[in-house]
C-alpha cells in the first residue's frame, strides 16, 4: 500500500481542510465536542453545513459551547448529548437512545496521566476513558454507521484520536488495569493511545465489507484542558511549560490540531481509506528511533494484537 498525502499539512486548520465541501446532511458524532480540539473539530464541521451531536460529560459546557457554534455559524446544526466514557451504562444509555444513520463518529475524548485511578468497575481510568468508553460507543452505533453507509452509498467513517503518546507503550494484554505492575501515568496514557490506533486496525478489518471504515489520528501538540492532570514540574519536564509557567512554544493551535480529524471525517481525498494512522494531514512514516515520537510505531498497527484486544474488550464490556 502506498503512504496517503495530501496537499495540506502541520500548517493546515480545519477550515483549510474542509473549504469548498459542502457538508450538509453529514451527520457526525464528536466526543469531547465542547473543549479543545474536539470543540475546533466540532465547529468546523457545522460551519461546513454537517449536524453535529456533541457528546460531552459535562453538558452545561457543552451547552456553552453549542451557544458559541451557533453564533459563529448561524443555522448550523447543533445538539448536545450526555456521555461518560468512563460509565458503561453512561455509553449504554447514549447508544440505547440513538435512533436514525450517523455518517462519522470522532472518538476525541480523553483524559492524559491521571494518577492513578479506578472506575467503578475497577479499569483504570484512562484506558476505560480513552478506549474502552469509545470501543462500547462505537459498537453500539454500529447499527446506525451502517445504516448511514447504505443511505449514502460510501462508507461509514470512524476517526480516533489517537497520540503521539503511542510511542510511550503498547498494549499489555496480560496486565491491562496495572493490576501486577507499578502504575506510571505515562505507560497508562501510552497503553491506551496504542489501544485507539489498533482500534481502528480491527473495526476496519471487521467491517469494511460492511460499509464502515476507521482511522487513527494524532492531532499533534496542543496546548489544551487535556494536560490539567500535570504538575507545573511535569509540564516543564515534558517541555510544554516554561519555568515561570508561561506555555512553551512550538504547539499547534487548536484549529489546526483538528486539521487531520476533520480530513478523515469528511474529506473526499481519504473516501474508502481505513485502518490507518495519520499525522499532519497525512499518512504517519514509520517511527525510527532518530525522530521521537514521530510516525507511529509498528506496534499499534499490528493486526494481531487488534484481534486480540478487540476480544479482550468485548470481554470486559460483556462481563461488566
Amino acid at each position: 500500500m502506498s503512504r496517503i498525502t495530501t496537499p495540506f499539512d502541520a500548517t493546515s486548520t480545519a477550515d483549510d481542510v474542509l473549504r469548498g465541501l459542502d457538508l450538509h446532511g453529514l451527520r457526525v458524532v464528536v466526543t469531547g465536542g465542547a473543549s479543545g480540539i474536539g470543540a475546533a473539530t466540532t465547529e468546523a464541521l457545522v460551519r461546513a453545513g454537517a449536524s453535529v451531536v456533541v457528546a460531552a460529560r459535562n453538558t452545561e459546557q457543552g451547552e456553552r459551547a453549542a451557544d458559541r457554534l451557533r453564533a459563529a455559524a448561524p443555522g448550523g446544526e447543533v445538539e448536545v448529548r450526555p456521555l461518560d466514557l468512563a460509565d458503561p451504562a453512561s455509553v449504554h444509555a447514549f447508544t440505547a437512545a440513538w435512533t436514525g444513520p450517523v455518517d462519522v463518529v470522532v472518538a476525541n475524548a480523553g483524559v492524559m496521566a491521571t494518577p492513578e485511578t479506578r472506575t467503578a468497575d475497577g479499569w483504570e481510568l484512562q484506558f476505560a476513558t480513552n478506549h474502552l468508553g469509545h470501543h462500547a460507543l462505537v459498537t453500539g452505533l454500529r447499527d446506525a454507521l451502517l445504516a448511514g453507509a447504505a443511505e449514502r452509498g460510501r462508507p461509514s467513517r470512524v476517526v480516533v484520536v489517537s497520540s503521539a503518546g503511542h510511542h510511550t507503550a503498547g498494549v499489555d494484554l496480560d496486565d491491562l488495569m496495572f493490576t501486577r505492575r507499578p502504575y506510571d501515568p505515562w505507560v497508562a496514557y501510552g497503553q491506551s493511545k496504542t489501544a485507539n490506533a489498533l482500534f481502528a486496525v480491527e473495526a476496519t478489518r471487521r467491517w469494511r465489507s460492511e460499509g464502515i471504515v476507521a482511522n487513527a489520528v494524532h492531532p499533534g501538540g496542543i496546548l489544551t484542558d487535556l494536560s490539567r492532570h500535570l504538575s507545573p514540574e511535569q509540564a516543564v519536564a515534558i517541555g510544554i511549560a516554561h519555568e515561570d509557567g508561561s506555555p512553551a512554544g512550538g504547539f499547534k493551535s487548536p484549529q489546526q490540531g483538528a486539521a487531520t480529524s476533520v480530513l478523515l471525517a469528511a474529506s473526499p481525498l481519504v473516501e474508502g481509506v481505513g485502518g490507518r494512522y495519520f499525522e499532519d494531514c497525512a499518512e504517519a512514516v514509520p517511527a525510527t528511533d532518530d525522530a521521537p515520537l514521530v510516525g507511529v510505531r509498528p506496534w499499534a498497527l499490528d493486526p494481531d494484537t487488534a484481534q486480540r484486544l478487540w476480544d479482550v474488550s468485548e470481554g470486559l464490556l460483556g462481563a461488566r
